[in-house]
């Protein structure tokens, strides 16, 4: 059976209908980065950043960190300090409607972070600040569970419903073999316009 590790994003998009894309602002921190792992949900007050290192903390190994920031982009709520613990905790990724910063040692840390921006402005730790751990969020048209799959590389984010990953690995599957056979007929003369029954225009 194909791992989801080694589906990309786009595949998985398509084998599930086209749903579950994050806004395509959310990119990859650095070139290369990838994650796939169980989301543990985290609604951050904007502009500060102490529910984040709560959920570096309660998040379970192999999670992957799903962050609102509630419209709050321009703030640098992540950097290297939380990649090393992040990383020490053996959590798999963050995803973040948000800022981060230390964009080049977050590259030579390795751990996987996606961002809508980098932004050197600093956030606070306002123990008053209201936050929560582990409920459901809304990111663009997406609402995303805790324990829902998330998988991302460099062409964005895909959301899978906890309760749909083995439906949707078998679609992604099909359709990993059927791009191949595509793929082998190009290689040998076929048109995209025969293969797929395109129309001709005048």
């Amino acid at each position: 059976m194909v791992a989801f590790d080694a589906i990309d994003a786009a595949t998985i998009h398509e084998a599930q209908g086209r749903r579950g894309a994050l806004p395509s602002s959310i990119t990859p921190a650095s070139p290369g980065f990838r994650l796939c792992g169980p989301a543990f949900t985290v609604d951050c007050p904007p502009g500060d950043n102490l529910w984040i290192h709560h959920a570096v903390y309660r998040a379970r190994p192999g999670d992957v960190l799903v962050v609102d920031v509630r419209g709050g982009t321009e703030y640098g709520y992540w950097g290297e300090i939380l990649s090393e613990a992040a990383r020490a905790r053996d959590l798999r990724g963050l995803v973040i409607t948000g800022g981060v910063r230390d964009s080049d040692r977050l590259a030579e840390v390795g751990f996987p972070v996606f961002s809508t921006s980098l932004c050197i402005r600093g956030t606070g730790k306002d123990p008053a600040a209201q936050g929560a751990l582990g409920g459901q969020l809304t990111i663009g048209a997406v609402t995303v569970s805790p324990g829902d799959l998330i998988v991302g590389d460099s062409d964005g984010v895909v959301v899978v419903p906890a309760a749909s990953v083995a439906e949707v690995r078998q679609a992604a599957r099909k359709r990993i073999e059927k791009e191949a056979a595509v793929i082998s007929r190009l290689r040998a003369g076929d048109r995209t316009l025969d293969i797929y029954g395109l129309p001709e225009v005048p």
